[in-house]
């Protein structure tokens, strides 16, 4: 049906509304005819409920409006269960869930298709109504060095999705652009070799031994030198343009990309994943960029932070940005793999770089070629790549040594600080959960509330308080009711006054929290790497509504859409509704 007949419907149901006996009953029923005549109705009703990206848009606030959600299940019963999913071996990624379709990274520890053999990183795209397999998105492992991608942790990052378009950062540190459909509607290209992408190089397939030190440098996938690639079918993705941030910005990958992009206008805005190297003492790309802007038409390289944090990096680049309106300006939030948190004036006019420096702009003749200019993102490798305006920045832990930092390796008492959860911006105020590294840091940890109206650096008068965490952490914050949610690694959970970071309560919990606590319907969704999933009210007083034992790790945040909860452990996606059973979980599906 076309516009035509689209403005005629409802010029007509205006015509019937006008007449006084057509009123009432009669005008609402007109309405609902005329609305649901309209070709993708449908789909935007469900379209309304969608959770595109993690967290709340853009403020990353893990809070969902969704309703009549269930508190308990139970996977030996089905109870609640509408349909459950084998994923891969190890998952990290937290599900996304759009346009009827549903996004988790996984790894290929259980392959869904025979040509996909080995250690790889897995996007799979599910039906949400079915949870049948559409497509998926499978990428070779970096074979130069076991520290640029980990063995069998898979594609970690969640995806970002805009209408028929999704982007992820993959295992590799590329940053993708696929289309929602994958291959049901053919290769629609520029990008046309998603044959040789997905293809590893001859002999390869083993996971490399690490030589500590080793002057190896991080390559991009080409094809395989006896030009035999794998031929994409119905299950694969189409891949629409690709950008590669280690050869076509500097970065030095590090275990493995974890950024959850963030759409603002015609920009992507990305966190880099820029690390040490494998002796983690020592930073082989002093100049790479911690935040990237991208054109999320072509792929091409817009900006990036000239803030030199780099070297100050303890471990790694994983926190994802936010973004949030302070005084009629636009900001994005970045907290640093330094432990600084940023604030940068969001880019507002159109994309101005030239055509090639992204590689979706035309056909490839290499999987992932480099891109134009000096390939170190550097803002002197192109005069159209822009620097980002800082406004402010806060040094988290300003008591932490900040000098030959890598010294302090392995030390759980003192050292410098980092992130993993992303800054939550609410109510002009910015919440940030920080401390020493998980893996290789000191145990201190802190969630803390910053005034995010004020500039330049803030780290003395920008602070409104601070709150003791129990050990590390992990997670971002939800904010709820005059109540901050959060869980740390030492197996507490929290329940803080948002206003004054006073504690209401907390909660032994059996496992480290790596999730992200949803709060949704009035309830706190949490899972643990021990393999339990918490349900707890959310209320100043504390209330456990239940608690699974599902027997499998849980890194990934639950997920609320359409009246469905998603909870994804290490190898089971599982879609929960209150009322449905789907008699117990097939563990051959």
């Amino acid at each position: 049906m076309n516009s035509s007949w689209i403005c005629a419907l409802w010029f007509f149901f205006a015509f019937l509304c006008s007449r006084r006996r057509c009123r009432g009953r009669f005008g609402i029923w007109s309405l609902l005819l005329c609305w649901s005549l309209v070709p993708g109705a449908e789909n935007f009703r469900a379209s309304a409920a969608d959770q595109p990206q993690w967290g709340q848009a853009w403020s990353r606030n893990m809070v969902s409006e969704e309703k009549g959600l269930p508190d308990s299940f139970d996977p030996t019963t089905g109870k609640n269960i509408k349909w459950s999913a084998k994923l891969g071996t190890e998952t990290h990624s937290t599900p996304i869930v759009a346009g009827g379709r549903i996004y988790v990274g996984t790894n290929n520890g259980a392959p869904r298709d025979p040509k996909h053999q080995g250690d790889r990183g897995v996007l799979m795209c599910f039906e949400e109504k079915t949870g049948n397999l559409l497509w998926q998105f499978v990428v070779p492992k970096r074979e130069e060095d076991p520290f640029f991608d980990w063995p069998e942790t898979g594609m970690s990052s969640p995806v970002t999705v805009e209408g028929d378009r999704v982007y992820l950062t993959d295992n590799r540190g590329e940053v993708v652009c696929l289309d929602a459909q994958g291959m049901a509607n053919g290769n629609d290209g520029p990008f046309r070799d998603e044959g040789a992408h997905m293809t590893t190089p001859k002999g390869s397939g083993s996971t490399p031994k690490p030589v500590a030190g080793a002057e190896i440098q991080p390559e991009p996938l080409r094809p395989p030198v006896d030009g035999t690639a794998l031929e994409p079918g119905p299950l694969d993705a189409d891949i629409v343009w690709l950008f590669d941030l280690a050869s076509g910005a500097g970065v030095w990958p590090h275990d493995g990309a974890h950024s959850s992009i963030l759409i603002r206008g015609d920009h992507l805005y990305v966190n880099t994943a820029t690390g040490v190297d494998n002796t983690h003492k020592r930073i082989r790309g002093p100049n790479a960029p911690s935040l990237v802007v991208l054109d999320k038409r072509t792929g091409n390289l817009v900006a990036r932070d000239d803030e030199h944090i780099a070297p100050d990096i303890f471990h790694c680049t994983w926190s994802s940005p936010s973004s949030g309106e302070v005084n009629g300006c636009p900001l994005i939030f970045f907290a640093g793999g330094n432990g600084v948190l940023y604030a940068f004036e969001a880019i507002m006019n159109p994309s101005l770089t030239p055509p090639g420096r992204g590689t979706g702009d035309r056909a490839s003749s290499e999987a992932t070629p480099r891109p134009g200019g000096g390939g170190d993102g550097s803002p002197g490798a192109s005069g159209r790549i822009k620097t980002l305006k800082k406004v402010f920045q806060f040094d988290f832990d300003p008591t932490a040594p900040k000098e030959n930092i890598h010294q302090y390796l392995s030390n759980r008492r003192e050292g410098p600080s980092n992130f993993y959860g992303m800054p939550v911006f609410y109510g002009n105020r910015i919440y940030l959960a920080g401390g020493g590294d998980v893996f290789w840091g000191k145990n201190e940890a802190w969630l803390k509330c910053l005034d995010a109206a004020r500039t330049g650096d803030i780290t003395t008068n920008g602070l409104l308080w601070s709150y003791p965490l129990q050990k590390h952490v992990m997670s971002t914050p939800a904010i709820y009711d005059g109540m901050i949610f959060i869980a740390d690694c030492g197996r507490a959970f929290h329940c803080v006054d948002a206003e004054t970071g006073k504690p209401y309560w907390t909660e032994e919990i059996k496992g480290d929290a790596w999730a992200s606590p949803l709060v949704a319907d009035g309830k706190v969704y949490l899972g643990t790497r021990s393999g339990n999933f918490y349900v707890f009210a959310a209320s100043k007083e504390k209330k456990v509504l239940a608690s699974v034992e599902l027997g499998d790790p849980i890194s990934a945040t639950t997920t609320a859409a359409s009246g469905v909860l998603y909870v994804a452990t290490m190898t089971r996606l599982y879609a929960l509704q209150a009322g449905t059973n789907s008699k117990s979980v097939d563990d051959s599906r």
